[in-house]
């Protein structure tokens, strides 16, 4: 328990910042931050190492964002779930309209498949559902949503907008 306590003073103002970043609201920040930690305490079992534990802590954070998004609202627009889609990728960068612009430009010149997996991961669907839905694995579904970020990051830093 001593190990989660000093995770939480570790990345507790960062993850903060970045619900405050996507949320604009305060009491709602330290309402999911808390949550966050909770949701860590219990899926603790369940964290592979695949990627730092910041980043895990990250993306319950941006997944308890999601669930509250779609409790509240009940049509969320595109560009919105575009920024945090994107936001989850380059969480330290500064996310504006023209990049969320031109990356749904640059997913229209992919193919059907990349697409449809990127636009199912914007609106919160899950890999195993994702691979339901196209009859592909798991794995490829993650494989090709990595893929895509990583060629969107490649393109925007090429073109100076990260």
């Amino acid at each position: 328990m001593r190990e989660i306590e000093a995770l939480y003073h570790l990345y507790k103002q960062d993850i903060y910042n970045y619900l405050l970043s996507i949320s604009h609201d305060p009491i709602l920040s330290e309402d999911l931050l808390s949550e966050t930690f909770i949701k860590a305490i219990y899926s603790l079992s369940g964290f592979r190492g695949e990627a730092s534990i910041k980043t895990w802590f990250f993306s319950i954070a941006r997944h308890l964002w999601l669930q509250h998004l779609r409790r509240e609202r009940k049509s969320i627009a595109y560009n919105d779930m575009l920024d945090i889609y994107v936001a989850d990728s380059i969480i330290d960068q500064c996310i504006t309209k023209e990049i969320s612009n031109r990356i749904k430009t640059l997913l229209g010149t992919k193919d059907f498949r990349t697409q449809a997996i990127v636009d199912m991961r914007i609106n919160g669907i899950s890999y195993h559902e994702i691979s339901e839905r196209l009859g592909i694995t798991e794995n490829s579904a993650r494989v090709i949503d990595f893929r895509a970020k990583k060629w969107l990051k490649t393109i925007l830093k090429k073109e100076g907008l990260i």
